[in-house]
């Protein structure tokens, strides 16, 4: 099954520019464009994409608050913020809001599908400079709900950057019991995103770093 992909962006020409990079890969699949948040909440709501493209400045409704509302409804879609400059608070907030990574829009083609890719995988993928950044950006738990072991060791590898696939093999359980595992984290944890859970595991320790 490809991927499914909303991309929402109030620029016509930047939409046009994503397309024409995503559309060769097999493995993709444009299901909808979106021009502003509310608009992009809404063909969510509707066509559950599978990764939403979120330009986090748009009229109407902006990318940060809109990403929230699908965070919250609609926990099996995974959002990608897009920003035309790297600017603290957007970015950290985009996190906050419950965005598993954020991309430049001037990104090269190849960057922005292996993300895309990454985050339909469940993988966590930050450079060291941005989870340094989000570190002391992203307020995480100071007083969690405990995790069992299991849990416990989920989110240790989902720190270290593996994917569902790769968890559920090294921990020979099944695919889907991982996921069900990562949203009882979340859920302990009070964070909106596997990006948010893995900045935890690195302020308690878990691991050393992203």
């Amino acid at each position: 099954m490809p991927i499914r992909i909303l991309i929402a962006d109030d620029h016509a020409v930047v939409r046009q520019g994503l397309h024409m990079f995503l559309s060769p890969d097999p493995a993709l699949e444009i299901i909808g464009e979106a021009s502003d948040g509310s608009q992009a909440v809404e063909m969510a709501r509707e066509l559950r994409p599978d990764v939403v493209l979120m330009d986090l400045m748009m009229p109407e409704m902006d990318g940060i608050t809109a990403t929230g509302v699908i965070r919250r409804e609609l926990p099996e879609t995974e959002v990608i913020a897009l920003t035309s400059m790297l600017e603290d608070h957007t970015v950290s907030g985009a996190i906050r809001a419950g965005a598993v990574g954020y991309l430049l829009k001037d990104a090269e083609a190849s960057e922005l599908i292996s993300a895309i890719k990454a985050a339909a995988s469940g993988q966590v993928q930050l450079s060291p400079k941005a989870a340094a950044r989000l570190m002391r950006e992203v307020r995480t738990p100071d007083s969690p709900e405990t995790l069992t072991e299991r849990e416990t060791e989920v989110l240790r590898l989902l720190a270290l950057g593996y994917a569902n696939k790769e968890i559920a093999s090294s921990l020979t359980i099944g695919e889907k019991t991982v996921k069900t595992h990562v949203s009882n984290i979340l859920s302990k944890l009070g964070v909106a995103s596997r990006t948010q859970a893995a900045l935890y595991a690195v302020r308690i320790g878990l691991v050393e770093s992203l």
